[in-house]
């Protein structure tokens, strides 16, 4: 059985050869503007454009929490885009907004494209930083959705 590799490094320059994934979390209210979604686009346009996209046309397609959209930004990379969230955290929220059901969700989204492009998962530890959420709740679920299907796993702690 493979177990999910933990490396430093920067989630948004996936290490590995063949097409990869970087899998995060956003959340169901269209706002894209802090933590990791930052990084990714400094590095490309498509990601935030087809999620802000996807949300203003959401009357007409599947966006919601459980929900993943898959960008392609180069010949063998693809962002994945998993609504996991529910809204934002303010000063004045009661709780955190990760909503794990709907991260399950997605995972297993993910894992039927990840088998259809025979790719690896990238990701940070999703559903942990501005969702709220904690890892030893996360990991089962990647565990489950990703690893016992075969996919090869890599979580990213940022760091030199």
């Amino acid at each position: 059985m493979r177990e999910i590799a933990y490396v430093r490094g920067d989630a948004t320059a996936p290490q590995g050869r063949g097409t990869r994934i970087i899998a995060h979390v956003c959340n169901d209210r269209g706002g894209w503007g802090k933590g990791f979604v930052l990084a990714l686009s400094r590095r490309w346009p498509e990601p935030e454009a087809a999620y802000r996209r996807w949300h203003r046309e959401r009357a007409g397609n599947d966006f919601g929490l459980g929900a993943a959209q898959f960008v392609q930004v180069s010949p063998y990379l693809w962002v994945a885009n998993l609504v996991g969230q529910r809204g934002v955290r303010t000063s004045r929220s009661a709780g955190a907004p990760v909503r794990y059901e709907a991260i399950d969700a997605a995972l297993g989204l993910l894992a039927d494209k990840a088998a259809e492009l025979g790719a690896s998962v990238h990701m940070p530890r999703i559903g942990c930083g501005l969702a709220g959420g904690s890892w030893d709740r996360v990991e089962p679920l990647v565990r489950k959705r990703l690893v016992e299907r075969g996919t090869e796993v890599t979580v990213y702690d940022f760091g030199a």
